[in-house]
């Protein structure tokens, strides 16, 4: 599949995703090159049926410049009691809903948007969908105090993990902590590992997303678009 047919399949689940967005939401938008699509989905019923929204919240600058380019005004979560719904990608998604999200390296705030959202509901294509949580690194945002600490740690725990790099730098998160990715290919275990990540000093978030999405949107090669809810 090229790109072209694949930007088409993508921009049906965003179409479809959008119509289930319904007037005076508090709503959680993601990034990534389909929640794009999804934006200007939104921002079309904006202008053509008056969409109105309570509140919007999304998780990167770039998602924030887009839904402002069509008129939304963007909260801030902390402005926020609670979202009704937040749509998002991911890099993986198992048959238990479970999943793998952070390749931008946003993973901190997109899972404190999705812990705040009453429905989480993600759109991918098929190539995202795995048995079992595999076929891409897990995201671990880390403080910088106790770096290599936490590296040296997750090495000897046998996790494999490697820096993420921007150019010849470490890249630096939003919160301007480090992200280390852990090379555990497939996750055997994925609470177990959760739970030990959870007790590491040094350890912002990972990019486990366990029981928190409850429908899945799936652009599929043959054209298809498949709607699975929990």
């Amino acid at each position: 599949m090229d790109k072209k047919q694949q930007d088409e399949l993508k921009n049906k689940a965003a179409i479809r995703a959008a119509e289930l967005v319904e007037p005076g939401m508090k709503l959680g938008v993601g990034t990534g090159s389909t929640i794009a699509f999804f934006i200007d989905a939104l921002g079309k019923r904006k202008k053509e049926e008056g969409l109105d929204l309570e509140a919007i919240v999304t998780t990167s600058s770039r998602s924030k410049k887009q839904l402002e380019k069509w008129g939304f005004t963007v909260n801030e979560l902390a402005e926020v009691d609670q979202l009704d719904l937040t749509i998002d990608g991911a890099d993986r998604v198992d048959v238990n809903f479970d999943g793998i999200k952070g390749g931008g390296g946003a993973l901190t705030m997109e899972k404190n948007v999705a812990a705040n959202s009453e429905k989480v509901l993600w759109i991918v294509d098929e190539s995202k969908l795995v048995d079992r949580l595999s076929g891409f690194p897990l995201p671990v945002e880390i403080l910088p105090i106790s770096c290599e600490q936490n590296f040296r740690r997750f090495r000897n725990d046998g996790l494999n993990p490697s820096w993420r790099m921007d150019g010849n730098k470490r890249f630096v998160t939003h919160y301007g902590n480090y992200i280390v990715d852990l090379n555990v290919d497939p996750i055997p275990i994925p609470r177990g590992l959760d739970d030990y990540l959870d007790k590491v000093v040094g350890v912002v978030e990972t990019g486990l997303f366990l029981d928190m999405c409850d429908e899945v949107i799936i652009a599929r090669s043959d054209g298809e678009i498949e709607d699975r809810e929990k």
